[in-house]
């Protein structure tokens, strides 16, 4: 499978190949362009942004098997803050897969549950509604519903999240769990640990395969994040994009956070992403014209404009990652 290219793509791999194909030409010299490009408009970025970057870029190759472009202190444990939510729904979906649950199952929605910031539910003023798991884990994923973390945790107690995700294979990505065990913090991960779950939900190992694709279908749609990695993205060239955000601060400065998935035209998995930045300035601008969120976007162009045509799939084993010392965390009122 291919996916179609702009004039602006063919250009950007043509000056690519210029710079890059000494000695190198025809298809081989096109498929190198790709990933030199994107690795090249990364480090721009990054330099012009400043702050630490800790990151793990990787597409497919001409097997199938999914190959770095980018690793940039990959294995740093760091505080997922919002994308981590994509770790507590799959510990949700882990129990609807179990037979636990069902999407359907209702939880309420009540006064004492209520969380501000960054979601919907606290925005109805008025509570008391039946909530399916659905709806929650839509809002979580879809508008970074604080709220519906919350909700996941009556679902699936903090203790049991890390339980699954240990289970899963994952060593660094765990929940924080605090003195109510049906709340908790968001917790930590590492770049390559969000590759890896992201990888293995695109390629529907990671849950059972109508799971993966309910998490896809919301993380893809066009109603979601915009201001970063998907921004100057055509409608239809986002709905190729799955994508979480995350936003917050540390004692190290301001944090923005984003990862996600990119497939061809006609759905095949091509490339994960995973860039966690923190010591960034800019506080508390949490939108579209911060620094790094704006490097994100011309990322995110760049890679759209660089995928390799998607070969045969091949099965990728997950890498463990090496612990690091962390910051002191700001809590949001995502957590407890």
């Amino acid at each position: 499978m291919s996916t179609s290219m702009s004039r602006r793509s063919a250009l950007g791999l043509g000056a690519a190949a210029a710079v890059a194909g000494a000695g190198v030409s025809g298809p081989a010299q096109a498929a190198a362009a790709g990933p030199a490009s994107i690795k090249k408009v990364y480090e721009k970025e990054k330099a012009k942004v400043g702050g630490l970057w800790h990151t793990h870029i990787a597409a497919v190759d001409s097997t199938g098997a999914i190959k770095p472009i980018v690793e940039d202190d990959a294995d740093h444990v760091t505080y997922g803050y919002s994308v981590q939510k994509l770790a507590v729904a799959t510990a949700v979906m882990e129990k609807i897969d179990q037979g636990e649950y069902t999407l359907g199952s209702k939880f309420d929605l009540t006064d004492a549950i209520i969380l501000g910031g960054s979601g919907i539910y606290h925005l109805h003023r008025e509570y008391g509604d039946k909530i399916t798991i659905g709806n929650f884990l839509t809002a979580m994923l879809l508008v970074s519903d604080n709220t519906a973390v919350r909700l996941c945790g009556l679902v699936v107690p903090a203790l049991e999240i890390n339980e699954i995700l240990a289970a899963k294979g994952f060593v660094h990505t765990r929940v924080e769990p605090v003195a109510n065990p049906n709340r908790f913090y968001l917790g930590t991960t590492t770049p390559r640990e969000t590759h890896d779950l992201l990888w293995r939900l695109a390629n529907k190992t990671l849950l059972k395969p109508e799971s993966c694709d309910f998490l896809l279908s919301v993380t893809r749609w066009i109603n979601g994040y915009h201001d970063g990695v998907r921004r100057v993205m055509s409608s239809k060239e986002r709905e190729r994009v799955a994508t979480k955000y995350g936003a917050d601060f540390n004692d190290l400065g301001e944090s923005r956070h984003e990862a996600g998935i990119m497939f061809s035209a006609d759905g095949a998995p091509l490339l994960t992403y995973a860039m966690f930045a923190e010591g960034l300035g800019d506080p508390e601008n949490y939108g579209a014209t911060h620094p790094a969120v704006q490097a994100h976007a011309k990322i995110g162009r760049t890679m759209l404009d660089n995928l390799p045509a998607a070969p045969a799939g091949a099965a990728v084993t997950a890498r463990t990652a090496v612990p690091r010392t962390l910051p002191k965390p700001f809590h949001p009122v995502n957590g407890g």
